[in-house]
């Protein structure tokens, strides 16, 4: 695995412990309580940041399952990448895939469930990458469905991006609750 993937997963591990940590003074009930009617609860994000690294993790182990034949990193998958960077900066929202957004993502669960859920996939996924050859880091294997095919390295940058801008959303929900 490159050492720039490896740093970046250090990285949002360290950001997810952080998250985990300030989150452990409130109550799942306090957690799972929408801020106002259709918005998500502080659970519920995190269950969608959890889904889309899953079904991303997911997608390109299948992808990769069969051998394909895959174009290499050029100029377009740099720009498509700077675009998604970008585009998580922005306040602009857009509705969520069905399956990352409400349709899947539960009313109720609890901070132990999605803490011990994500900690294991984060490893499932630092095992994975360390087990692909070095050139397919060059390759065109993830597909974002905004932006397109990323590589790899692409795609880790779109969780971390992707994290960053669903933290903040959090933190405003977290505004507005009570401390248990």
């Amino acid at each position: 695995m490159q050492q720039k993937i490896s740093y970046q997963l250090d990285r949002m591990d360290n950001k997810l412990q952080q998250l985990l940590e300030a989150l452990r003074p409130y109550s799942d009930e306090t957690l799972n309580q929408r801020p106002a009617a259709g918005q998500w609860s502080v659970l519920q994000v995190m269950h969608h940041l959890l889904l889309t690294e899953t079904l991303s993790l997911r997608y390109v182990q299948k992808k990769l399952s069969f051998q394909p034949k895959l174009k290499p990193v050029n100029i377009v998958t740099t720009l498509r990448g700077a675009a998604l960077r970008f585009y998580n900066l922005l306040p602009i929202k857009l509705k969520a895939p069905n399956n990352v957004g409400d349709p899947s993502l539960p009313e109720q669960s609890s901070l132990g469930e999605v803490a011990r859920d994500w900690q294991g996939l984060r490893n499932d996924l630092r095992d994975y990458l360390q087990t692909l050859p070095e050139d397919i880091f060059r390759k065109e294997v993830y597909r974002h469905p905004l932006s397109g095919r990323q590589s790899l390295g692409g795609m880790i940058d779109f969780f971390d991006g992707h994290f960053d801008r669903h933290h903040k959303q959090i933190r405003r929900i977290l505004r507005n609750l009570p401390k248990d």
